[in-house]
């Protein structure tokens, strides 16, 4: 296959990062760029001088020197823009979240296999080195059997116009208790908090359940005063606490547990402490999105399978959709 020309709609706050990711991959070639704002427009053509410029993202999708399509757009745009451009056959890599109705997520993956397409979400978290270094160290088995994933997700802003919260940062969480963990989520609770719009949660509290005892609690907000990125990993023989804000020691793995003696050799429960060594793994400082970038044009090549979905929940997809 030929360098595959891409057309980029949506330019707002992540659609200058795309570009730049797309333009400096060697596999693409950015040939249009659609924005309805006139004022983006003049910053389009600025920064990609060799591009043609629509104003509607239906007009570029129906290009017919496009073969893949990035959606950047509010999340309202998500579902149309990317059965118009699937249902031409045309690759797509979507902002998450892909959807807002699960009917609509299933419509799109039925509508790539239909066309043969690729149709692939910006989960950016996937390709950091942390995630990477967590993945490696769950399946190499040095954390022992993953107990719980506890997170907090908060800042100050940014509020969304068309979703809340949860839609917002939950997606990233999940994504990454997917790619750890091939076990598929069984049950969700969750509180939302309204005090800046009514109906639109700021602050939200969520569990997820997962067979065999592993948990998974998310702590959600745009209402904190500061900016926190902290999540612990537990398994039986290490834990992690992963703080994405820290460029030094993002990712600090304790030699930490606790052990219980056998029912046969105990009359009440006397559990021992293991207080062991604390290390920082040394993490690959590579832009993220480069990585999807070039997993995704990796993926319409046939030259490796995408990462993204849980073998657990696609199993679960295809026999609900009687592909099984």
């Amino acid at each position: 296959m030929s360098v595959i020309r891409v057309g980029l709609v949506g330019y707002g706050y992540w659609g200058p990062n795309l570009l730049r990711n797309f333009q400096n991959n060697p596999g693409f070639k950015v040939v249009a760029v659609a924005d309805g704002r006139a004022e983006k427009r003049d910053k389009i053509s600025r920064a990609a001088p060799d591009a043609a410029i629509y104003d509607r993202g239906e007009d570029l999708i129906d290009a017919t020197d496009v073969d893949a399509v990035v959606i950047a757009t509010q999340v309202g745009y998500h579902y149309p823009l990317a059965k118009r451009a699937l249902s031409l056959g045309k690759h797509v890599l979507c902002e998450k979240p892909l959807c807002t109705r699960v009917e609509d997520a299933e419509d799109l993956v039925e509508t790539a296999a239909a066309n043969n397409a690729v149709l692939m979400i910006d989960h950016t978290f996937l390709f950091t080195g942390a995630v990477q270094t967590i993945a490696a160290l769950c399946q190499s088995g040095e954390l022992g059997k993953i107990s719980y994933y506890d997170s907090i997700r908060i800042n100050l802003g940014l509020f969304q116009p068309d979703v809340n919260v949860m839609w917002d940062l939950l997606p990233h969480d999940l994504a990454i208790i997917d790619y750890l963990i091939e076990e598929e989520l069984v049950h969700v609770e969750a509180q939302g908090y309204c005090h800046v719009n009514n109906g639109v949660p700021d602050i939200v509290y969520a569990t997820l359940y997962y067979p065999h005892s592993f948990i998974a609690h998310l702590n959600l907000s745009w209402m904190s005063p500061v900016k926190v990125r902290r999540t612990a990993v537990g398994g039986l023989k290490k834990m992690l606490v992963w703080n994405d804000l820290d460029k030094e020691e993002k990712i600090k793995i304790y030699n930490s547990g606790i052990a219980i003696q056998p029912e046969t050799v105990r009359e009440i429960i006397i559990p021992s402490y293991r207080i062991g060594d604390i290390y920082s793994p040394r993490i690959p400082d590579t832009e993220a999105l480069a990585g999807v970038v070039a997993h995704f044009n990796s993926v319409i090549r046939s030259e490796t399978k995408s990462i993204i979905l849980n073998p657990a929940v696609e199993r679960s997809w295809r026999w609900r959709s009687g592909l099984l």
